[in-house]
């Protein structure tokens, strides 16, 4: 394997924004996560450490990534905006390149070091209530 199989570098000068991204796709469930030159002491630290994220999803894809404490932060209760009912998973829909759209449930929350996770689910693949339920059971796992 490629030693930085699914891992990009980000450099936006007009943002102030240098890193790392990490994006896998493991059994219908998408994996990103973000690491900075300056969150993670440099440049060569943030890619050491998004490579050993990397290597924790491929390794445990049957499991959440980031272990399940999560910050004070995160919300524990639905708002106006939450049109899933369910607080941190909202349904996507992505037009890609081709016009194709993309469906998907996706679950989302901060751990307790302050990073965000993300999980996609998709419908075409384990149909709407099938990939809802699933980003649910995600998100309330993470949630501990």
């Amino acid at each position: 394997m490629d030693p930085d199989h699914g891992i990009s570098r980000l450099d936006q000068e007009s943002v102030g924004t240098h890193g790392w991204q990490v994006r896998l796709q493991r059994k219908g469930v998408r994996y990103g996560r973000f690491f900075s030159d300056s969150a993670w002491g440099g440049k060569e630290n943030a890619l050491n450490i998004a490579r050993q994220y990397r290597d924790k999803v491929m390794e445990h894809s049957e499991r959440l990534p980031g272990g399940a404490k999560v910050s004070s932060r995160s919300h524990t209760s639905p708002t106006s905006r939450s049109s899933s009912g369910v607080v941190g998973v909202t349904r996507i829909v992505q037009t890609g390149a081709n016009g194709v759209e993309y469906r998907f449930w996706q679950a989302s929350w901060t751990t307790a070091d302050g990073v965000r996770e993300i999980v996609r689910y998709s419908v075409l693949k384990y149909g709407n209530d099938a990939a809802f339920e699933k980003a649910v059971r995600a998100r309330r796992r993470a949630m501990g």
